[in-house]
């Protein structure tokens, strides 16, 4: 049932949005995605299931979004600017992408990776979406245009997720990665 398990992720996903982990309720989850119950259960075995999958979502999205960004036609400097712009943008506007990706878990949020029983394949930490990032770029750009060049750009964007800079937006962030990424002269 695929429809149905992206369906009760989106009802998920939502949910979390609006109220804290601990208040989704799997009723309601199944009642939002249009499924009964028992698929629900069926499809996750459980909220900490249900939990687990949505997780696994939000770090598959956000490198799904890295590698979109790396096949973008543009230089290597502003693929790597962008990674990083993209890091930001994806960790102040979904807070699962924002734990993952800086190790912060509250009781807001699903159980984090590797706590409790983990079935299936666990999510990726922060230093592993790092790697992860690395390991993509360097399978984007040339050998030498910047694959650590982009895990450090990305390393530094998150250094902004968790203390952000004095302007509203990314700009000052961007004027830091373009002189980062840049090939050495």
């Amino acid at each position: 049932m695929p429809a149905a398990r992206e369906s009760l992720l989106e009802a998920a996903g939502a949910a979390l949005l609006a109220r804290p982990w601990p208040s989704v309720r799997m009723v309601d989850v199944a009642a939002t995605a249009g499924v009964s119950r028992q698929t629900l259960y069926n499809e996750f075995g459980g909220k900490a299931g249900l939990g687990r999958a949505l997780v696994r979502r939000e770090a598959d999205w956000y490198l799904e979004g890295v590698d979109r960004v790396l096949r973008s036609p543009a230089a290597s400097a502003e693929r790597i600017a962008s990674v990083a712009e993209w890091t930001v943008r994806a960790a102040r506007a979904r807070p699962l992408v924002r734990a993952l990706l800086t190790g912060c878990w509250d009781g807001n949020l699903p159980v984090p990776p590797g706590q409790g029983v983990r079935p299936g394949v666990p999510a990726p930490g922060p230093g592993e979406l790092a790697r992860a990032v690395r390991d993509r770029a360097s399978a984007s750009l040339s050998p030498g245009e910047g694959a650590q060049r982009c895990e450090l750009a990305v390393r530094l964007a998150l250094s902004y997720v968790i203390a952000p800079g004095e302007e509203p937006g990314l700009g000052e962030l961007m004027r830091l990665l373009r002189l980062l990424a840049a090939p050495p002269q």
